[in-house]
């Protein structure tokens, strides 16, 4: 029985996705773990503060329509079927602490930028994944 069976690969849609993903992959198929592979829209009222006086339905759609079609060129990409590509919209360490439990995921596979000093002190979506989750995780250095 190995280690790790199911790994959730939590990527931001960036050009940097892809070192993140293609390690993940390589220690997915390593193990012979199942990959589910997973996105997390914040609200659009969290960035504004709620503070906008309209509707921001129709921006939150195409963020999340955007992210859809992004997260299923890196899944088709890295073979990740259709039903382990999640995009779901929320915090992402709430979102990411919830799917781990849903899913039964034993390693969460972040991207982490080393950030140093003041930004560290403010911390990270990496950080905020580690604390609270009641598995591994691993942080993929992005040069």
């Amino acid at each position: 029985m190995s280690t790790y069976n199911k790994m959730l690969v939590a990527i931001d849609l960036t050009e940097e996705a892809p070192q993140v993903l293609n390690k993940a992959k390589a220690i997915c198929d390593a193990y012979g773990a199942e990959l589910f592979l997973v996105h997390v829209v914040e609200p659009v009222g969290y960035a504004y503060g709620g503070d906008i006086p309209m509707d921001l339905t129709e921006l939150q759609d195409q963020l999340d329509r955007a992210a859809r079609e992004q997260l299923a060129k890196y899944g088709d990409q890295h073979g990740v079927p259709k039903s382990h590509q999640i995009v779901t919209v929320g915090r992402p360490e709430s979102e990411i602490h919830r799917l781990v439990k849903d899913q039964g995921v034993d390693l969460v596979i972040v991207g982490s930028h080393g950030r140093k000093g003041f930004q560290l002190l403010l911390g990270s979506t990496a950080n905020g994944v580690l604390h609270g989750t009641q598995c591994d995780v691993l942080a993929i250095r992005i040069h």
